[in-house]
């Protein structure tokens, strides 16, 4: 190091003496400030490209990593911010939820408490608290099936049921309607309220013992209540055994005159098919006077034709019923005339299965059936009507065609053992041979009656129908003559496979 710094001092002396001048001095120093900043830090008038532009190039890449590095904190603190608002949001929909199901746990209280206080009422106010108590009842169980079920629980049908021994019409009619709205679609409530002993105090309530007139309203309460209550299979034996059919036939009866409205009407029907699907209602039904008569008479209105063919398809069920449709007078052209109802196909449903049922059981049904004409009116629901009506009357055809079989080939016998015993014994063949194929035709001519006349030809109409049909849907000439084999089949048809 002693060196060196004696040398450093040599060569600086050596050049003060040789540029002893400022001038030379001056150029000294600045070359020499020069050569020290181009060496630190590497600029001066020695510069190249690649020196230049290097020291650029790698600082580019760190300013890079940090915005990484930054973006990357970011994101990191977003997804922290995040996290903490969705665990704030559940935690508000959670106190939310709690809120609501608090409210709803509160509103419960508040309902039965309601409905405790309306029960209490019933059982233990007086007569205006019992009265409104009735009424609130019906408000309360018209459209809310809980507080049906609870009324019941809290003992509300009693009170109720117990109402309808009052004298009071107000009484009667607001814990009727109570009753019928505990009862709507709850079959337990339903058979509470029979069971309480509803049915004869109803029936008790429409007494005329001094033959007055029975309050519109007060009817039409009970006719609903008897209609509610027959829905459920285990109150039928005990509503038909207690007298009601007879209330509800003569209120049906009486309400056509006049004497009530439509909806009376259609209750009265609807309770009595309930009752009529259990076969040991049908014969109190069918043994008041007047009522199958009546039922068939009133055919023709088509607001209540359905209702009372489907009562008619419950009464045929029984052998009492049968027999009491039999004998109304023209009661099977009246069900002809219904077969021809192409507008109500429901009706014809129902008409077919009548008159099937009375064909199958009866004999003497089945003549009847044939002598109305119904044979014509059955071929052509067998083409037109819907699918359960062309099946019902393709099998009453079969069951008739039967028993014309038997009559032809009894008739045919007896016939021919005739012309045995009073064949000419004289002549010649060929008199007797015409003589007999005319005799043979003139017979069968008037064996064929004019039903059997008429339903040929509208068999044969309706197969040249169809046959044209064909021919303009393969587009052959108007002019088409169908083969002998086709007219042989349709000559078959009409005289073999009739039923008669």
């Amino acid at each position: 190091m002693g060196v060196r710094k004696i040398q450093q001092n040599n060569l600086g002396s050596v050049v003060l003496d040789r540029h002893s001048d400022a001038g030379n001095f001056k150029l000294w120093s600045s070359c020499r400030r020069k050569i020290i900043d181009t060496m630190t830090c590497g600029g001066g008038g020695y510069r190249h490209r690649h020196t230049v532009h290097s020291p650029v190039k790698e600082k580019k890449p760190e300013c890079r990593s940090d915005e990484i590095k930054k973006s990357d904190s970011f994101k990191d603190t977003e997804n922290i911010k995040n996290k903490k608002s969705d665990k704030l949001s559940e935690l508000l929909r959670m106190s939310e939820l709690w809120e609501e199901e608090e409210e709803a746990v509160k509103k419960k209280v508040e309902v039965l408490e309601e409905l405790k206080s309306v029960v209490k009422r019933l059982q233990c106010g007086g007569n205006d608290d019992v009265l409104g108590g009735a009424k609130d009842v019906r408000k309360l169980a018209k459209e809310d099936s809980d507080a049906r079920t609870t009324l019941a629980l809290l003992g509300a049908i009693p009170p109720l049921v117990g109402m309808l021994d009052s004298r009071d019409l107000g009484f009667h009619i607001a814990a009727l309607y109570a009753l019928l709205n505990l009862g709507i679609g709850n079959d337990t409530n339903k058979a509470a309220i029979v069971k309480a002993g509803v049915v004869h105090k109803m029936l008790d309530l429409v007494k005329s013992p001094n033959e007055g007139v029975i309050d519109p309203d007060l009817s039409a309460a009970i006719v609903a209540n008897f209609l509610g209550l027959t829905a459920l299979d285990s109150n039928k034996p005990i509503i038909g055994s207690s007298g009601a059919i007879l209330f509800l036939v003569k209120t049906f009866m009486s309400s056509n005159e006049g004497n009530a409205n439509s909806q009376v009407v259609q209750d009265c029907l609807r309770a009595l098919y309930n009752l009529s699907i259990l076969p040991s209602n049908v014969s109190p039904m069918v043994e008041i006077d007047d009522f199958v008569p009546f039922l068939m008479a009133t055919l023709g209105d088509m607001e209540v034709s359905d209702r009372i063919l489907s009562i008619l398809s419950n009464v045929v069920s029984t052998p009492e019923g049968r027999k009491a449709l039999s004998g109304v007078k023209d009661s099977f052209q009246i069900l002809v005339d219904v077969l021809s109802w192409t507008d109500s196909p429901d009706c014809q449903e129902k008409a077919t299965y009548i008159m099937m049922v009375m064909a199958h059981k009866s004999y003497r049904d089945r003549q009847a059936m044939i002598e109305s004409g119904v044979t014509s009116s059955l071929l052509e629901l067998t083409l037109l009507g819907s699918t359960l009506a062309q099946k019902r009357a393709s099998r009453i055809l079969e069951i008739l065609r039967i028993d014309k079989g038997k009559q032809v080939s009894e008739t045919f016998a007896v016939g021919s053992m005739g012309a045995n015993v009073s064949a000419p014994l004289c002549g010649s063949i060929d008199s007797m041979s015409v003589g007999s194929t005319d005799a043979t035709k003139d017979s069968d001519d008037r064996m064929m009656s004019d039903e059997s006349k008429a339903v040929k030809n509208l068999v044969q109409q309706s197969l040249h129908s169809n046959m044209r049909r064909i021919v303009k849907r393969a587009n052959l000439p108007q002019d088409f003559v169908p083969s002998e084999h086709f007219r042989s089949l349709t000559s078959i048809s009409t005289s073999k496979s009739l039923p008669f």
